[in-house]
């Protein structure tokens, strides 16, 4: 299974991606925990992709894509923003951060999928769930 959407940099766009992913979850049966840790971890994809990448660019798209194979979900999210240091990214659960209102996104991605790799300086995230 292969599908891409594009949508506009927009936060109301976010609830096009829950549909997704609602989608998907019942076609393939996801666990709760499963479903719980995607929909959490593609949410701060594409919001990271809007807010930041995008910098809520309406003009901008967020190019999603979301593939299952041999009981992998992957799903890609490419913005057309100028990239960021993926590798030095703040850690929210330090003390210093531990009251922010932002920085926990990438944080979370990484903890709810099973593996998360950054392409083209930050503007893909690629993120893999065993399901």
């Amino acid at each position: 299974m292969k599908k891409k959407i594009s949508i506009a940099s927009k936060i109301e766009n976010l609830r096009e991606v829950e549909r997704i992913i609602d989608e998907i979850s019942a076609e393939y049966s996801f666990g709760t925990e499963v479903y719980g840790n995607v929909l959490i971890a593609s949410l701060e994809a594409v919001n990271n992709a809007i807010s930041h990448g995008n910098k809520l660019n309406p003009e901008k798209n967020v190019e999603i894509e979301i593939r299952i194979k041999d009981k992998k979900l992957t799903i890609i999210t490419k913005d057309q923003g100028s990239g960021f240091d993926y590798e030095n990214v703040p850690d929210p659960t330090s003390p210093e951060n531990i009251e922010n209102v932002d920085g926990r996104g990438i944080f979370l991605m990484r903890q709810l999928s099973d593996e998360l790799v950054f392409h083209e300086d930050g503007k893909i995230s690629e993120m893999k769930f065993n399901i």
